[in-house]
Formats: structure tokens, sequence, C-alpha cells
């Protein structure tokens, strides 16, 4: 589970990079900087929830002691 919430984190900051590249910052809230801007957003609520079920993981490995 350690791993795969790695993979998902480096996917969702690698997304967040390719979208920030694809913003026209000259008209951010224009054709397809709207839907690169939706993207990275959604990318950094998947790396905060990928973040708090890593931190419940560890909570629950403690708890089992």
């Amino acid at each position: 589970m350690k791993y795969l919430i790695f993979v998902f984190s480096i996917i969702a900051v690698v997304l967040i990079g390719y979208n920030v590249t694809l913003i026209d910052f000259r008209a951010p809230f224009e054709g397809q900087s709207t839907v690169a801007i939706i993207t990275i957003l959604a990318s950094l609520c998947a790396i905060i929830l990928l973040q708090i079920l890593r931190i419940s993981k560890k909570i629950e490995d403690k708890s089992k002691l």
C-alpha cells in the first residue's frame, strides 16, 4: 500500500507539472487554460487525500501494537 500511494503521488505531481505548461498566463481562464487549472486543482486534491490515507495507515499500524 505504501508504494501504491507513492506511485499515485508521483503521477499527480507529474500531471501538475504537465498542466502548468498548458496554461496561457495572458488569459488563464479561457480555453485550454481552464481545463489545465481544473486538472491542477484535482491533482492537488488527490495528493492531499493520498497523504491523509498514508497518515491514517500509520495511525492504524501504531494502534495495533
